[in-house]
């Protein structure tokens, strides 16, 4: 091959890589909803080099009696079951400053599963249960935001259910009840512009 044609496969990579970005920006926009305002970008920092998108992930408020919505970067996968392995990796990070994570210290994801009626399985690890404070409404938040995060931004899921060591689990704490997918949950959602500093 010439130089010329090596340089033209390499700008077509370049192009591709650009519109693929450009796709997920626009679907992003398109299912993010009017109902979700939210806070500040926070950088959950993929290596350099590495594609991202911007995601929504959920974190508790300062008085730990709702959600925030705050935008995250996420690098970017291929597919559905990659993208939220990714997207799922960064909620399980510590929360950005000045919001608490709702994830129990330790919890790692196992496995996710999705099917094609919109239903996505999160495996978890036991300490999603073991180092859970308790009390039905932090539970209510840990639960919303693993779900919420899921379905804000994969348009394919609807509805999801939290597996733990990968068999099915009535509660985490003993009141939210997991027997079944959940849909998104924005009634918990504060509107971070009306949250005080």
């Amino acid at each position: 091959m010439t130089r010329r044609q090596y340089l033209a496969i390499g700008a077509g990579v370049a192009l591709l890589g650009v519109l693929a970005w450009v796709v997920m920006w626009g679907v992003e926009q398109l299912t993010a909803g009017p109902e979700s305002a939210e806070a500040v970008i926070e950088s959950a920092a993929p290596p350099p080099g590495v594609p991202r998108i911007t995601a929504t992930l959920f974190y508790g408020t300062e008085d730990g009696l709702a959600l925030v919505p705050v935008r995250r970067e996420v690098a970017l996968a291929e597919g559905t079951v990659p993208q939220a392995r990714e997207i799922l990796t960064v909620q399980f990070q510590p929360a950005p400053a000045p919001y608490v994570s709702l994830i129990p210290a330790g919890t790692t994801l196992r496995a996710f599963y999705a099917t094609e009626r919109g239903d996505a399985f999160v495996d978890l690890s036991t300490e999603v249960i073991s180092a859970h404070s308790g009390g039905s409404a932090t539970e209510l938040l840990t639960v919303y935001a693993i779900v919420n995060a899921v379905t804000a931004n994969l348009p394919a899921v609807q509805r999801v259910q939290i597996l733990v060591e990968g068999r099915e689990v009535d509660t985490l704490a003993g009141h939210v009840d997991l027997r079944r997918p959940l849909e998104r949950d924005l009634s918990l959602v504060r509107d971070p512009a009306a949250t005080p500093n």
